[in-house]
């Protein structure tokens, strides 16, 4: 993905309900949106068709279906956020995630295979 992800909270939360129920026909996903999120069907449509317009989603004969996956939604909003608040340093944006939080074994553990397996590839 080489251009700037731009997602509104109702962007990501449309997303969310798509991701989990794809394919789905856009009268049920209005349904679902009325439901888990209290969205009128014309706000539903809005939402839909602006991410369709930024080639996220696609709404083809009722049946919509993303695009994009959950996983480079998640990457590309990180990595902006770690330009945009930290001049790019990932040690930066760790150091304030933690804070005074304590990471358990298990979670030093992940990080640290994490790193391994990042420098094997390089």
């Amino acid at each position: 993905m080489g251009y700037e992800l731009k997602l509104s909270n109702a962007d990501f939360r449309l997303l969310l309900i798509v991701w989990e129920a794809e394919p789905v026909s856009s009268p049920d996903l209005c349904k679902m949106a009325e439901t888990r999120l209290g969205w009128k069907r014309t706000t539903t449509y809005t939402v839909l068709r602006r991410l369709c317009d930024k080639g996220l989603l696609q709404n083809e004969n009722t049946i919509v279906t993303s695009l994009i996956g959950r996983e480079q939604v998640q990457r590309a909003e990180s990595r902006q956020v770690v330009e945009r608040s930290f001049d790019g340093s990932l040690p930066q944006f760790i150091a304030a995630f933690l804070g005074n939080k304590k990471l358990s074994c298990e979670e030093a553990e992940q990080i640290k295979q994490m790193i391994d397996e990042y420098r094997r590839r390089s």
